[in-house]
């Protein structure tokens, strides 16, 4: 709708009479507006735009109907397009129809009744095609949104529908199985198979046509690199309960027995009974070596990014209780304030914040006693 409240109309015609009749016949409905030239009637439709309908007559002296239209068409194609003419020629209105995208044609001379009902129906129209472009832009902006939420997932998402036909797949999905260019839209097992991955589909299969099965887990290979998947699915129903599709999930699960044997190492440590400096330097050792196993993994996974930034963190707490407890034991006036830092960051850094070990807690009342009196006595805590 237009500032005015009301539907705004254009009508282009070389007869000033025959304008004059078009706009005593929609003034009470319409904001009308008229033109006897086609070119000046384009810059009418620019500065006072958007408009619901045009419509023209063909036969005009620089342009003819058909040739406005199409321009009309090109510059406002939600704008509603009617053509006017006085003869019958159906050339130029099978023309109008192709080129100008004509809505419908008024012959002369016309019913003003049968009209006017037409000029409601073209406005409706022009409404209903406007809602639906807003609806479409909604949906598509949605879509883009909801890709981004899939794209930063853990798990891989593909979705396919009742005859196997990929509908969406984020990024995890791509990155693991080497998905380049178009998948959506495309026959899942045909892909599959180009990037000889038929073991992925054939795990689909048999968690989807086995109850018992909630999932598979697999082991492939691209390029340098190589996952372990477990593969689990989904059925989708519509609002009837009929089935329309299932999503298969693919979770990057290779970092989990290295999480197993992180989770022994610190454990080894909080559960240590007696001095634990010798505990610590086990510890160090096993998760230095851990590190490298990672590292040299080459899986790029959020489980394994997670797990190298909890290695590195842990390594950092170790170590620095262990060069704490040298400083503390083996010099005569080491940096309270640099100590204090240490013990911190240590403390901080500690994956199980509400397990500290009794002596690591000891070493920070030391560290603490140090700073206050400036004393030490050069005794291990740990």
């Amino acid at each position: 709708m237009t500032d005015s409240g009301r539907p705004r109309v254009l009508v282009v015609d070389d007869e000033e009479a025959i304008l004059e009749t078009m706009a005593f016949t929609f003034e009470d409905e319409y904001e009308v507006f008229t033109s006897t030239d086609a070119r000046r009637a384009l810059d009418v439709l620019d500065k006072h735009a958007p408009f619901h309908v045009v419509l023209t007559d063909q036969r005009m002296p620089n342009m003819s109907g058909v040739e406005f239209l199409t321009a009309v068409w090109e510059r406002y194609p939600n704008t509603v397009r009617m053509i006017l003419t006085g003869f019958t020629d159906m050339d130029a209105i099978i023309q109008a129809i192709n080129d100008g995208h004509v809505y419908a044609y008024v012959t002369k001379p016309w019913e003003p009744d049968q009209l006017k009902l037409l000029m409601k129906q073209a406005v409706e129209h022009y409404d209903l095609s406007v809602e639906n472009s807003r609806l479409l832009l909604d949906l598509r902006r949605a879509n883009v949104y909801l890709e981004a939420v899939m794209d930063q997932l853990d798990t891989g998402a593909l979705a396919v529908d009742a005859d196997g036909i990929v509908q969406a797949v984020n990024r995890p999905v791509r990155d693991y199985l080497g998905f380049e260019g178009k998948v959506r839209g495309r026959e899942l097992a045909s892909i599959l198979s180009e990037h000889d991955l038929d073991v992925v589909g054939a795990a689909a299969m048999k968690v989807a046509g086995d109850d018992e099965v909630a999932y598979d887990e697999i082991e492939i290979a691209k390029g340098n690199q190589s996952h372990r998947l477990r593969v689990t699915t989904n059925v989708l129903h519509d609002e009837t309960g009929a089935t329309i599709g299932r999503v298969i999930q693919l979770r990057e699960i290779s970092h989990e027995p290295i999480v197993r044997r992180f989770n022994e190492i610190v454990a080894s440590v909080t559960s240590a009974d007696g001095p634990l400096r010798g505990p610590l330097e086990t510890a160090q050792a096993n998760l230095r070596e851990l590190s490298e196993r990672v590292e040299n993994s080459r899986i790029d996974s959020p489980g394994m990014s997670e797990l190298s930034d909890r290695l590195s963190r842990t390594m950092t707490a170790t170590q620095n209780w262990l060069d704490v407890d040298s400083a503390v034991a083996n010099e005569d006036f080491p940096d309270a304030q640099l100590l204090q830092d240490r013990m911190r960051i240590a403390i901080a850094r500690w994956p199980l914040p509400d397990e500290i070990p009794d002596r690591v807690r000891g070493l920070a009342e030391r560290v603490e006693q140090y700073y206050e009196s400036g004393e030490n006595d050069k005794k291990p805590v740990l």
